[in-house]
């Protein structure tokens, strides 16, 4: 064991020694007496029910952090004045900013895509005024009641939008702004998506309000006359007959919801019982009731269900909706929901901060609903109150539930209430995708089903960066493996607090296995970012666990995982023992709670490296060395970017909960002075601004900029 002390000026070399001696001696009789759990291998065929023998050697897999005081005590190699030191030399290289003020003027590589992505677009046959290009209709949806779809699906119905027309499909620009650089971290090539695809704002966003919007009659659209809830609910009726109409109980809660618990309002004597499953109702009530979904017109003998996702947009009461919210939420309903026949459902998921009777009050609902959410989504809106989480899941307690602590446990709630689920997106309304959300969101689908569980959650810890580890399924897997030795995780740990309800193995070991177990397998977990191990991070909420434990076994030993931003999708799997965990009052923060469960339960969980970029040149072995400076390469662990005086290191990046891209990005896109570019007059003289297809976050009140403004993005330190 290394012990690492921090020499003190003012100390003489004496009372060095006898620090150092007494340390030792209390170490080692702590070690000796109490810790049973230091090192674990996470297979298989790890027993945390028994503690690790005395003697021999131990691998080191996961450090448990008993205190502070020893994450305080390592000293970091390298420096965080070291990154600083590169950081300001790139800023004066000719290649930084190289990600701003690309326009429609600089396109190249405009024929270079795959057959299958060339078969998304289609000559519009129309003419921009910005451009001397032409736009092409962009379709990335399957080929609906062709005869290989209805081969095994029933019948696909198209739907209305907001028009009155059936909707359509967005325009965009062939090529990339010859100046963007290639991402530092993620491939389009490993996800299938296409880069050479140029999004506007006006072809991209034009249908939602950017550009004037007519009806069938051709009067512009009134947007406080639709009703986004109810565009939904007639779609899902036209195409009843591709979804399950039976679904699945939550086996893992033994038969208790949680909504069982009781409401102040029961022990009242004024009033009949009364309790949260009673008005679930209200959680979204549609003003129309259609037809029976046991109808199941247009199903064939051979026709299979379609799985159905819900997507959770989060938001709060006091938020003012800029124009740009309501434009990106039409479109994600347009794209997910309308133009897939149902196949999403997007709902604006409010959390209620006003200390108001949401459950037994009809007229406190309503009031609440109609003074925080514009009226056209009202009718998409869940309502959802801190109050009624402490009611479901009442053995948690007052820390562990609050939301910072506890974001998921809305998300679990409304899970059991609507089974028709069989996913859930976890979406982040200050967050914003420049590309279309069906085929970006298909194509990270497509990615994780298509992995193997060999070498996987080691795969997750990292940032894949193609410059520096070469091809994915190649040479980054290999090299993963080589770091990994014999510590790979296979399985789900024995622990005696968890009983993991995922596959076993089919092998005794990862290295019997070629790369076949997981293969074509749903994963019950995507996330953006990878999933860090928070051990001895220095990541601030690393201890943020509650419960898990028994006589011998601490909770604080708990292996766990940690991703930053939750935007992620859930399978309703993962989402009910979740939710079972909870009610027997184990708990862990946020962004640990989907990647810990899905570790410790043995279920597949994947990072679907998508492309960041950022503001500097950064080549790959600086990005390794910065952002997967952990153990063995890992991006968590000692010496990991998510610790306390390393997160700005992602100032630069797209992607964190911090950052300065992507408001600049975003306001240059939408026409905004942002840092000297964009704006009307700056597109006179350089040009319409496009993007290529990417992720964006964070995004705060996204609204016209007024002359010298500068984005910022400040830190806490």
């Amino acid at each position: 064991m290394i012990i690492r002390i921090r020499r003190h000026r003012a100390l003489g070399q004496p009372l060095v020694s006898v620090s150092i001696t007494l340390v030792i001696l209390v170490t080692a009789s702590f070690l000796f007496r109490s810790q049973r759990y230091k090192s674990i291998q996470l297979s298989e065929a790890t027993d945390f029910t028994k503690p690790p023998p005395l003697g021999g050697a131990t691998t080191t897999q996961v450090h448990v952090i008993h205190s502070d005081t020893e994450v305080d005590s390592h000293r970091e190699v390298p420096t965080q004045e070291e990154f600083e030191e590169e950081s300001r030399k790139l800023q004066d290289n000719p290649e930084a900013g190289a990600i701003y003020g690309n326009t429609l003027e600089t396109l190249i590589d405009k024929n270079k895509r795959t057959a299958q992505q060339n078969k998304f677009l289609t000559g519009s046959g129309s003419k921009v005024p910005y451009s001397l290009d032409k736009p092409y209709i962009f379709n990335p949806y399957p080929q609906y009641n062709s005869r290989a779809w209805k081969s095994s699906h029933s019948a696909y119905t198209p739907c209305l939008g907001p028009t009155g027309k059936e909707v359509e499909d967005i325009h965009v620009f062939k090529g990339h702004p010859s100046r963007f650089p290639e991402p530092g971290f993620g491939s389009y090539e490993l996800l299938g998506i296409d880069k050479n695809l140029c999004f506007e704002r006006r072809t991209r966003l034009g249908p939602y309000g950017v550009a004037p919007v007519e009806d069938k009659d051709g009067l512009p659209v009134d947007w406080e006359t639709v009703d986004w809830g109810e565009l939904q609910l007639q779609c899902l009726d036209k195409n009843k007959g591709r979804f399950a109409t039976a679904y699945p109980a939550n086996i893992f809660s033994d038969g208790y919801s949680g909504f069982r618990v009781a409401t102040e309002r029961e022990h009242k004597a004024d009033g009949p019982p009364d309790s949260i499953v009673k008005n679930t109702k209200r959680w979204w009530a549609p003003k129309k009731q259609y037809g029976s979904l046991t109808n199941m017109t247009g199903r064939t003998d051979t026709s299979e269900t379609e799985p159905k996702s819900a997507v959770l947009l989060r938001s709060y009461t006091g938020k003012k909706y800029t124009e740009n919210d309501k434009q990106v939420i039409r479109s994600m309903v347009t794209e997910l929901s309308l133009r897939t026949g149902g196949q999403y459902q997007v709902f604006l998921f409010v959390h209620v901060k006003e200390d108001r009777d949401l459950w037994s009050d009809d007229e406190a609902y309503k009031e609440v609903l109609d003074a925080a959410v514009p009226v056209e989504f009202r009718g998409m809106t869940v309502l959802w109150d801190e109050a009624s989480m402490k009611l479901v899941y009442p053995k948690l307690s007052k820390e562990a539930i609050r939301v910072h602590n506890a974001q998921f446990l809305s998300v679990q709630v409304f899970m059991q209430k609507f089974r028709e689920f069989d996913y859930v997106w976890n979406w982040e309304l200050d967050s914003r995708l420049i590309g279309h959300h069906y085929d970006f969101l298909t194509k990270l689908v497509d990615f994780s089903r298509k992995q193997p569980r060999k070498g996987l959650w080691e795969r997750n810890e990292r940032f894949y960066i193609p410059s520096y580890h070469g091809d994915y399924d190649t040479a980054f897997r290999k090299s993963v493996e080589q770091a990994t030795g014999q510590d790979s995780i296979w399985g789900a740990p024995h622990l005696p607090v968890v009983n993991p309800i995922g596959p076993k193995p089919p092998l005794p070991a990862p290295e019997l296995d070629r790369y076949e177990w997981g293969v074509g397998e749903e994963a019950d977990l995507i996330t953006l970012s990878p999933m860090f191990n928070p051990i001895d991070s220095n990541w601030v909420l690393r201890d943020q666990v509650w419960g898990y434990q028994s006589d011998v076994f601490p909770g604080k030993d708990l292996p766990r995982r940690a991703t930053i931003i939750t935007q992620a999708r859930l399978s309703r799997k993962l989402v009910d023992v979740m939710h079972a965990g909870n009610l027997k009052g184990n708990h862990v923060g946020s962004e640990m709670v989907t990647p810990t469960i899905a570790l410790v339960h043995g279920l597949k969980a994947v990072y679907a490296p998508m492309a960041v970029f950022f503001d500097r040149p950064w080549n790959g072995t600086q990005l390794a060395r910065w952002f997967n400076g952990g153990p063995r390469g890992q991006s968590g662990g000692l010496g990991s970017a998510m610790g306390w005086g390393r997160e700005g290191r992602f100032q630069g990046a797209t992607w964190y909960f911090r950052a300065v891209p992507p408001p600049r990005l975003y306001n240059n896109w939408m026409g905004y002075e942002d840092t000297d570019v964009g704006g009307a007059e700056w597109e006179r003289s350089h040009g319409r601004p496009c993007l290529p297809a990417m992720f964006l976050h964070p995004l705060k009140d996204v609204r016209s900029t007024p002359k010298g403004y500068t984005s910022e993005s400040r830190l806490p330190y």
